[in-house]
């Protein structure tokens, strides 16, 4: 078998994924003309397979009974990167042992829904932590900016094989959306519980000796650590402990929100009137479009983060005091909003000192700060774009997707200089590439604080273990060797093959 490139109108894309089988599509829209990139299966003669054709989409994965297994490793975190390690380990016939600060998938939804209604905030169960970690309930993309080593496609397909839809496998900004990522989620857990792995909810570690006992070096034991990028209290922990840890550079700023149908306009190049019933047929097929935006300023970048067409804007703190903003999509991205971060590049040298943890200091404090200027609870401070940049206050807010609600305040003033002045010249930039993009129909939510982790838990390239500690291995997003869900389920899958390489 082999595979066919093509280039063709919307239309003919759709007709085409109809009839057979696509193992690739993108979509360009950086011409007057929308095209769609198409990949087909091909037969031995050239001849494209029908999309029904009985061909494995895959080698589906064998995962072992370890219940008496000899071996077993300690996960500590039950987002991407620990799911897929655990599951990698069932492969290898060890035995995974989960330990998560937060609560499985279905009572993780009830704690969410009080924030939502700024009724209160559980800081153990939230947007950032809880079972498949703060990708579960803020959008469920699966492409990350990081360039990761390793079998990406294998990443999709595990998700696909636990109820994932079919374009995860050949789309090439896939996305499931967070309101079936829970139930996917759900099903590796119980994939590894079946199979004799072990899964402890509500279990915050704070201290390695918990589950080493007097150390990895006397037990044994291998503990892959998969924290999020929002656990702040572990790495203060893990520094306590003499973990080697360094500040690592990250990005912090604002989310804008605008109307999605004017993002479709400025994107698919429609024209300004009102959409008409083959601008619909066109969205309907290739989707509510997103963006992706960047420049320098100053020195540093500038860039659009997380972009959710159709989606809405999330409170994403996990501390009390503290105003945190992030962005999601459900599946069918079908809001009228559209939302993206908005961040400027924070190096280690822009922040003084040398302690390995003042980054942390720093999101913090911008976080404190959003908070003072907010409203009662998760309430947000918000300003309108165009305002925003010509440093004027707003009268007013437009309609915003933020559920526990937005109040007018000056961003533009409160925000550090090195950080609200890039961003303002970064909104004229990216309005000179899509004219009609800096509007006052668009809104500033402060702040977008937890783009990266701050942080980068040291280890070693070849090992994958901790420079300091033997047998440990810093993996994920937390550990700060990935962005995002696929990248860091990847760096999990890389940890467990380490594991499994030993004697």
């Amino acid at each position: 078998m082999g595979t066919q490139e093509y280039i063709l109108s919307p239309r003919e894309a759709y007709i085409a994924e109809q009839q057979w089988r696509v193992v690739k599509r993108s979509v360009d829209a950086r011409q007057r003309e929308l095209r769609v990139h198409l990949t087909i299966l091909t037969d031995d003669k050239g001849n494209p397979i029908p999309k029904d054709a009985p061909i494995p989409l895959y080698e589906p994965p064998v995962f072992q009974d370890v219940r008496h297994a000899k071996r077993s490793v300690v996960i500590i975190g039950a987002g991407p990167a620990g799911l897929f390690a655990a599951l990698t380990l069932l492969e290898h016939g060890i035995k995974p042992i989960l330990y998560e600060r937060g609560k499985e998938v279905s009572e993780r939804k009830k704690d969410i829904a009080l924030l939502n209604r700024n009724e209160g905030l559980n800081p153990e169960s939230n947007y950032c932590f809880g079972e498949g970690g703060a990708g579960t309930f803020s959008d469920g993309k699966l492409f990350s900016r990081s360039k990761k080593r390793g079998n990406m496609q294998r990443v999709m397909e595990l998700f696909h094989y636990f109820g994932a839809p079919d374009t995860v496998l050949y789309e090439a900004h896939a996305h499931i959306g967070s309101d079936k990522l829970p139930g996917i989620i759900k099903r590796m857990r119980e994939c590894i519980i079946e199979h004799g792995g072990e899964i402890h909810f509500e279990t915050k570690i704070e201290s390695l000796k918990e589950v080493t006992g007097d150390g990895l070096q006397v037990t044994g034991t291998p503990i892959i650590l998969a924290i999020g990028h929002s656990a702040h209290d572990t790495y203060r922990m893990l520094a306590k402990e003499g973990v080697a840890l360094e500040t690592k550079g990250f990005a912090m700023g604002v989310r804008a929100e605008h109307p999605q149908s004017l993002i479709n306009k400025l994107m698919y190049h429609l024209k300004p009137s009102a959409i008409s019933r083959q601008d619909s047929e066109l969205i309907e097929y290739v989707g509510n479009a997103s963006y992706s935006l960047v420049t320098q300023v100053d020195g540093r970048g500038v860039y659009s983060f997380c972009m959710c067409p159709g989606g809405h804007i999330v409170p994403a703190g996990s501390e009390a005091g503290s105003c945190v903003v992030n962005g999601m999509s459900a599946s069918h991205r079908n809001s009228p909003y559209a939302n993206s971060g908005m961040v400027v590049q924070i190096n280690p040298e822009d922040i003084p000192g040398d302690d390995p943890l003042r980054g942390l200091a720093f999101q913090e404090q911008l976080e404190r700060l959003a908070f003072e200027h907010g409203g009662p609870q998760a309430q947000a401070p918000a300003q309108r774009l165009k305002d925003f940049v010509e440093g004027r206050a707003s009268k007013n807010l437009p309609a915003c997707s933020y559920l526990p609600g937005i109040v007018p305040s000056r961003l533009d003033e409160w925000l550090p200089a090195h950080i609200g002045k890039r961003l303002q010249q970064g909104f004229r930039d990216f309005d000179r590439k899509y004219p009609g993009f800096l509007t006052n129909d668009a809104v500033i939510v402060g702040v977008e604080s937890r783009s990266s982790s701050a942080v980068r838990i040291l280890r070693d390239p070849e090992t994958l273990q901790s420079v300091s500690t033997p047998l440990l291995y810093p993996c994920g997003e937390g550990a700060g060797y990935a962005g995002g869900i696929t990248s860091s389920a990847l760096d999990g899958i890389n940890a467990a093959f380490k594991i499994a390489e030993l004697a």
